[in-house]
């Protein structure tokens, strides 16, 4: 049994990888590969990631389709909450002000926290009202592409 459900986990979580990568989202396993996104100049959307059915339903749509808008972040990247744990971890510290949320998207600014899309923002809602939310701060803080 306990091999079983560790064959199927794995491939909910590379399934839940695929999917973000194949948006176009840039993954990040480590610490150290965080600081360097965040270090970068302009606007980053930071998506954390999560096996949980709101995530694959909702979140994970939502951030595909949230990229085809006029106006939008420098660059995309994504952090595997329960998965890439010291990612995620170093990811949280600069979402300042917010509690550790999974799935969320993070919108960034020079490595400083603009707005947040938190799981009670995503759980439960339609996937279009995610977008929406993230296309109307694209609108405020990205430049257009």
């Amino acid at each position: 049994m306990g091999m079983d459900f560790n064959f199927l986990m794995n491939d909910v979580v590379k399934t839940a990888r695929d999917e973000i990568t194949k948006a176009g989202y840039t993954e990040l396993k480590t610490a150290e590969e965080v600081n360097e996104a965040l270090a970068q100049k302009g606007t980053t959307l930071v998506m954390v990631n999560s096996v949980c059915g709101c995530a694959g339903g909702i979140a994970r749509p939502a951030a595909a389709y949230a990229m085809h808008h006029d106006k939008r972040p420098d660059q995309f990247v994504t952090v595997f909450a329960g998965q890439d744990k010291e990612a995620t971890a170093r990811a949280r510290e600069y979402f300042e002000g917010y509690p550790p949320s999974s799935p969320s998207f993070a919108l960034l600014k020079d490595g400083k926290i603009l707005k947040m899309v938190e799981r009670h923002e995503i759980e439960g809602h339609h996937p279009m009202s995610v977008v929406e939310k993230l296309q109307s701060y694209f609108d405020e803080y990205c430049e257009e592409v």
